[in-house]
C-alpha cells in the first residue's frame, strides 16, 4: 500500500514538474515571437539624419530618460537631445517636443531638455514639452491627442526606439525613427531585459488603448512652445 502512494505522489510531482516545464517554455516562445514581430514590423521606419531630414514631419519627439543632480541630462539622454538638435537643424521639423517625466517637484526631466536645447542656439518658442510623459505609450498618446500631432521622428537609443515605433504605428502615428548611439551605456544588458519585457507588455496595452495618466486641453505644436513652460 505504501508502495502505491510514493509511486501516486511520484507521477503527480512528475506531471506538475511536466506541466511548470510547458507552461514555462510556452511563455518564453511567446515573448520571442512578440519581440520579433515588434521589431521586424517597424525597422524600415529607422532612417538615418539625412533620410529624416527630407520628411517636413510635424516634430521632432525626443523621448525623456534620467537626469542627474544639478539639473545635467543623464549621457543617454544627451545623446537623444543632441541628435533631435542634428535632425531640427537640418530641417527634420521645425519643432522639438521633450516628453518626459515632471510628475515630481524634485525631478524633472522635461526642463532640463528644453534649457539643453535652449543653450544650443534653439529658439525657446520652438520647443514643447510635455510633463506628463511618464512612459512611452503615454507620451505618444499624447503626441497625438494633447499637441495634434500626425507625422513625427522620434529620437531615442534603437534597443527602444523598435517599441517606440511599434506603440506610435498602433495608435494611428505617421512615425519614423533616428536611433542615437553614439557611444556604449553601462548597465545596457539589464536595459536590454527590461525592453524585452516591455515589448510584450506594450504589444498587449495597444490592443486596448488605455486612456493616458493625463489629458487635458490641446497645444497644437503649430503654437508657442512657451504655452507648455511652468
Amino acid at each position: 500500500m505504501d508502495n502505491k502512494k510514493t509511486e501516486s505522489r511520484k507521477k503527480k510531482l512528475s506531471v506538475g514538474l511536466l506541466f511548470l516545464v510547458s507552461v514555462s517554455i510556452l511563455g518564453l516562445v511567446s515573448i520571442l515571437i512578440i519581440n520579433v514581430c515588434v521589431k521586424s514590423s517597424v525597422k524600415d521606419k529607422i532612417m538615418t539624419v539625412e533620410e529624416a531630414a527630407s520628411l517636413d514631419s510635424d516634430c521632432i519627439l525626443i523621448l525623456g530618460a534620467g537626469v542627474w543632480d544639478g539639473g545635467r541630462p543623464s549621457y543617454m539622454l544627451e545623446d537623444r537631445l543632441l541628435q533631435g538638435i542634428e535632425l531640427y537643424e537640418n530641417g527634420a521639423s521645425d519643432r522639438l517636443l521633450m516628453s518626459g517625466d515632471h510628475s515630481r517637484k524634485e525631478y524633472d526631466e522635461v526642463n532640463v531638455m528644453k534649457r539643453f536645447a535652449i543653450d544650443k542656439g534653439i529658439n525657446s518658442e520652438h520647443i514643447f514639452m510635455d510633463h506628463a510623459g511618464f512612459s512611452t505609450y503615454e507620451s505618444l498618446y499624447r503626441a497625438r491627442d494633447v499637441f495634434q500631432a500626425d507625422r513625427i521622428i522620434i529620437v531615442t537609443q534603437r534597443y527602444h526606439l523598435y517599441r517606440a515605433l511599434y506603440i506610435a504605428e498602433n495608435l494611428g502615428l505617421e512615425a519614423y525613427g533616428v536611433a542615437s548611439d553614439p557611444r556604449q551605456y553601462f548597465g545596457q544588458e539589464i536595459r536590454d531585459l527590461r525592453e524585452t519585457l516591455a515589448r510584450v507588455k506594450d504589444f498587449f496595452t495597444v490592443i486596448f488603448k488605455p486612456e493616458p495618466t493625463y489629458l487635458g486641453e490641446a497645444i497644437p505644436l503649430s503654437g508657442n512652445g512657451d504655452l507648455t513652460n511652468d
